[in-house]
């Protein structure tokens, strides 16, 4: 069956470039862990959040170890390997589209917090402004320059070549009809570019360096939109744990007040909360898109 798909569930795909660990980080769980030791895989195990959650699994009875990693792709094919028990570093699209490429089977244990994508501009203030600037710099990998993309869509800035893309990327916009034009750069250069003076689009990693906050965003897409549902950052664990006690008491720990105040410190309060949807209902997002996926050939 086809898909017609809005444009915020066509949101961004995962990051497909594969960096590789560096030399001090460690890939997996060591040998002599403690079999009651639960390990999380992390891409910002050095964040503040993280040793407040220590602390609160400890006074619930839960023995957790924090794995960093440096890329995107390692804590997934570590989760499918048994080397982490669980992972929470990704949004359900980008999980949807690693399950379809790997063919694995790695499910939502719950969800964390969700991250507005805003395109800013020292000197622009309205979407007019922005079409007079000319040209918006984006990240140039998909997770974040798909998703730049669709905001600037969705403000009538750019019109894409199809209606049916999942990851768009600068080639697929067709200049002729667009009102700006678009500039990839690494993720980091945003806020670079954002200092310098041009309009970007800039991610919460870097927001601090470009000391932009939300509300100083000329537009956005909005997390609390049904359709913005695949954005939302999950844990995910094994088909086989969803149920596991221990690991669901660490989704509840996660929303715990003081963890959420340390999120929002490491995010400088770009982070959105989500609470209100099911384990059921997380996991149907996570299987429509995958199939979405799947449609567009992703994976084979």
């Amino acid at each position: 069956m086809h898909i017609r798909r809005n444009p915020l569930i066509r949101t961004a795909a995962a990051v497909t470039v594969a960096l590789g660990l560096t030399a001090g980080v460690t890939a997996c769980a060591s040998d002599d862990n403690d079999s009651s030791t639960i390990t999380i895989g992390s891409t910002e195990a050095d964040k503040s959040q993280w040793k407040v959650f220590k602390e609160k699994a400890s006074e619930a009875g839960l023995d957790v170890e924090v794995q960093g990693f440096t890329d995107y792709n390692t804590p997934n094919r570590a989760l499918e390997d048994g080397s982490l028990d669980v992972n929470q570093f990704q949004h359900i699209q980008f999980l949807a589209q690693s399950n379809v490429e790997s063919g694995s089977d790695l499910k939502v244990l719950g969800s964390t917090e969700i991250f507005p994508m805003g395109i800013y501009s020292k000197d622009a203030t309205t979407v007019e402004d922005i079409e007079k600037a000319g040209e918006v710099v984006i990240p140039n990998d998909n997770t974040n320059g798909g998703r730049a993309i669709f905001v600037l869509e969705k403000a009538g800035l750019v019109t894409l070549k199809s209606d049916d893309v999942v990851a768009p990327t600068p080639a697929d916009i067709d200049t002729a009809k667009s009102k700006v034009k678009v500039k990839a750069v690494d993720a980091s250069q945003t806020a670079v570019a954002y200092n310098d003076g041009a309009v970007a689009a800039i991610n919460n990693n870097f927001m601090v360096a470009a000391d932009v906050t939300p509300d100083d965003a000329i537009i956005k897409d909005d997390p609390d939109d049904p359709a913005a549902a695949p954005y939302i950052n999950v844990w995910a664990a094994r088909a086989d744990d969803i149920d596991n006690e221990d690991y669901l008491k660490l989704v509840e720990l996660f929303h715990d007040p003081d963890v959420q105040k340390a999120v929002q410190e490491d995010t400088s309060g770009s982070a959105v909360e989500v609470t209100g949807k099911s384990q059921d209902d997380l996991n149907k997002i996570l299987e429509d898109t995958e199939e979405q996926f799947r449609e567009q050939g992703t994976g084979e």
